[in-house]
């Protein structure tokens, strides 16, 4: 545990002293403040150095190094009156003004703190040291706005850091003789170090706060990602469940209608037998679109919107299943294909969603022998082995000559999409008698 926090705390360090790959971004008014506050610290800074040379409002005086000297005994004052006699070491100690251009050089760089903070640092740190008898309170105020400024846009920590150290330590060698007016605690060096600090852990604090937004942004972008991702998986399962319903009840209907067309005159008793079976395959279609668009309107009861019910809906019926199995078949034998039918089905209940993608697998295949191979004969297997049900539909093939229907793969692609849900799979292909098969496998025991 001790070698993982060490190892953490050394990261950590390697983190804070790291340079960064490009300078934060900065704005207008942040640049047009800057110079402002250069021009205006230059100003103060002229001022007090030509007008208080040496000390200003508050200033930093020599120190007076006391020495024993003889006590001598107080002299009565004369009464003769004397003339005053000016102190020639009043002149003498009232010390020159500093150069202007290293007052100007003190502060007037830090127009551009945040575009070069370290050479903007090193700037003002240099002309207050050339200048240590004439520097006064607003020179130690421009060196620490330029530490605070290198600690804190430059994007060089390491170097920012020991800039500031090496700085620190050149003050502190530079200003020994002097006394601030304040306590001693508040020396030039201890101001620039506390400076230095702050502005770390100001810094510190907002990369924590944009690494907070940007997790934020991850996470609200992942969301948005999740969210049109299931919007879409649900589209898709709506246009099969659509293209399931629909294609195979009107292609009987389309068959059953041309029939009742062809022996309209002939045989009127077939003609109404067909457009019985038109009857009963549109209601068989309008049962089941309703049963999808009854979902779809349905209020949220929790469910998600990717699994198959297991009740039906208010005032909806269930889903088809193997159950239905007989209905679909005499709807397709009433279509003129004959369809041979073998069922064996496990002992126990299947899902209701294994039950719904067993009956859809021999809905599109039988749809598929309607539409693409008129004429032929067709045959449903289904079984279980072990925990496998198993699904078989095969047909003879078109007679030569008659109509074919065009298709995309868009119903076998479904029906593949469909079983992957419940990890089934699906194999389609011409036989070698030149009919077609479709197999499908899917467990049918629920974990």
């Amino acid at each position: 545990m001790e070698t993982e926090d060490r190892h953490g705390w050394h990261r950590r360090l390697r983190d804070a002293l790291r340079s960064e790959v490009r300078d934060a971004p900065r704005s207008r008014r942040a640049v047009r403040a800057d110079v402002v506050l250069a021009v205006l610290l230059t100003a103060v800074a002229l001022v007090v150095a030509f007008r208080y040379p040496g000390d200003g409002p508050v200033r930093f005086s020599s120190k007076v190094v006391s020495r024993n000297v003889e006590r001598t005994v107080p002299v009565p004052r004369p009464t003769t009156p004397q003339v005053p006699v000016p102190d020639p070491r009043a002149t003498e100690d009232r010390p020159a003004a500093p150069p202007a251009p290293l007052v100007v050089l003190s502060a007037l760089p830090l127009a551009i703190r945040r575009r070069y903070p370290l050479t903007t640092f090193a700037v003002v740190m240099g002309a207050t040291l050339a200048m240590v008898d004439g520097a006064s309170w607003i020179n130690v105020l421009t060196c620490v706005i330029g530490a605070y400024s290198a600690v804190m846009y430059s994007r060089h920590r390491a170097q920012a850091t020991a800039g500031l150290v090496v700085a620190a330590v050149l003050a502190g060698l530079a200003f020994r003789d002097t006394d601030p007016v304040l306590p001693g605690w508040s020396s030039p060096a201890v101001v620039l170090l506390v400076a230095g600090v702050l502005a770390s852990t100001v810094r510190f604090w907002q990369r924590r706060l944009a690494a907070s937004r940007d997790r934020y942004t991850r996470l609200q972008q992942a969301q948005e990602e999740s969210m049109r991702r299931a919007v879409e998986e649900e589209r898709a399962r709506i246009a099969a469940e659509l293209h399931d319903v629909v294609t195979h009840n009107v292609s009987v209907m389309v068959i059953q209608a041309g029939a009742a067309r062809k022996v309209m005159d002939a045989a009127p008793e077939r003609s109404k037998t067909a457009l019985l079976a038109v009857e009963a395959g549109g209601r068989a279609a309008m049962a089941e679109l309703r049963h999808v668009m009854g979902l779809l309107a349905a209020p949220d009861t929790g469910r998600h919107p990717g699994r198959p019910v297991d009740g039906p809906a208010d005032g909806l019926e269930p889903q088809p299943g193997l159950g239905q199995l007989d209905d679909l078949i005499e709807r397709v034998r009433a279509a003129g294909t004959p369809v041979d039918v073998t069922t064996s089905l496990p002992p126990d209940p299947l899902p209701p969603g294994v039950d719904l993608a067993a009956y859809r697998v021999v809905q599109e295949a039988l749809t598929n022998t309607i539409k693409h191979a008129p004429g032929a004969e067709a045959s449903v297997t289904v079984g279980h082995t072990g925990d496998l049900l198993e699904i078989e539909v095969t047909d003879t093939g078109a007679v030569r000559g008659a109509p074919r229907a065009d298709g995309n793969g868009r119903g076998l692609i479904g029906l593949r999409e469909r079983l992957a849900v419940y990890g089934g799979d699906l194999t389609a292909g011409p036989t070698l008698a030149g009919g077609y098969r479709i197999t499908a496998r899917v467990p049918w025991r629920t974990a």
